[in-house]
């Protein structure tokens, strides 16, 4: 028997676990993040797709800040060893318990396999599993930081992962729309806090067309298209960055940082993307068009 920690941070006696058979090319532990730790260099991590992954929580009765699963392009194969109730969220992707195709959220029993193919639009689905995934937490999150190297390691063949004790009942859903990303990502863009570096900034993003590099990762998206012009040349001393900051390198091609982003920088932040713009970044796959709203 294991002491394990349920989704809402009780403890209680049970063996509880998934086993991973197969990760797809990259799969994590993922909750809300560990913000308001950047004074200590610390990125605020987190799920990508914050929506999807409440959700999920929610279809399998979990707190929505439980810990569940990122999974990136499917291929994510897990082994049930106990009864629980499982739901996949995002983008839609082909879903199959021991072979056959199945709607989320679903009931496993022991023994049960669960097998996510590709999804067939946006890059990230998230899994929760009922009691969630209960990996020690480090700075009050079970987050995987691909950054600073905090939280849990991308998850590997044959890792066993420990659940948490129910604490809700599963909600299920008659209708589960799945995240669906469009051809041509219009972002909203807050100008600032170095705007004034650049040539009538908001003139140079409106006329602008980017597409996401497929050198884009939870870090940052990286786009490649429109070189921004910048009227001022000195350097400029390391100074605090948040999530979803614009920032522009010497070549002008705009980086949006995303959820594992460093919490300093050195180039010229142009403006930031909103919070509620965000989920659809981390869903976006590479050559997806981009263009930007700014308003001061």
């Amino acid at each position: 028997m294991t002491t394990d920690i349920g989704a809402d941070g009780r403890t209680g006696t049970a063996a509880r676990t998934v086993t991973v058979l197969r990760t797809g090319p990259q799969a994590l532990v993922q909750d809300l993040g560990r913000p308001g730790h950047a004074h200590l260099g610390v990125p605020p991590s987190g799920a990508l797709d914050q929506p999807s992954l409440r959700l999920a929580n929610r279809l399998v009765g979990n707190p929505e800040h439980a810990a569940g699963l990122e999974v990136l392009l499917g291929g994510l194969h897990l082994r049930a060893d106990t009864a629980c109730t499982v739901a996949v969220t995002g983008p839609c992707t082909p879903t199959l318990v021991n072979g056959v195709h199945r709607d989320s959220p679903v009931h496993l029993r022991p023994g049960d396999e669960l097998v996510l193919g590709t999804p067939t639009g946006g890059l990230r689905t998230y899994v929760a599993v009922s009691g969630g995934i209960a990996t020690d937490p480090e700075l009050g999150s079970r987050a995987t930081d691909l950054l600073s190297g905090i939280g849990p390691a991308p998850l590997r063949p044959h890792d066993v992962l420990p659940l948490g004790t129910p604490t809700g009942v599963p909600t299920g859903a008659d209708v589960l729309v799945p995240v669906q990303v469009p051809a041509e990502l219009d972002l909203p863009l807050l100008l600032g806090p170095r705007d004034d570096w650049f040539d009538d900034p908001a003139a140079q993003l409106r006329k602008g067309r980017w597409t996401v590099s497929d050198r884009s990762n939870r870090v940052g998206l990286r786009l490649e298209g429109t070189a921004l012009d910048r009227c001022e040349h000195r350097e400029l001393p390391s100074e605090g960055l948040v999530t979803g900051a614009v920032q522009v390198p010497k070549d002008g091609l705009p980086v949006i940082f995303l959820a594992d982003h460093p919490t300093t920088g050195g180039y010229p932040v142009i403006g930031v993307v909103p919070p509620a713009a965000l989920p659809l970044l981390g869903q976006a796959r590479p050559g997806t068009a981009v263009r930007f709203r700014p308003r001061g």
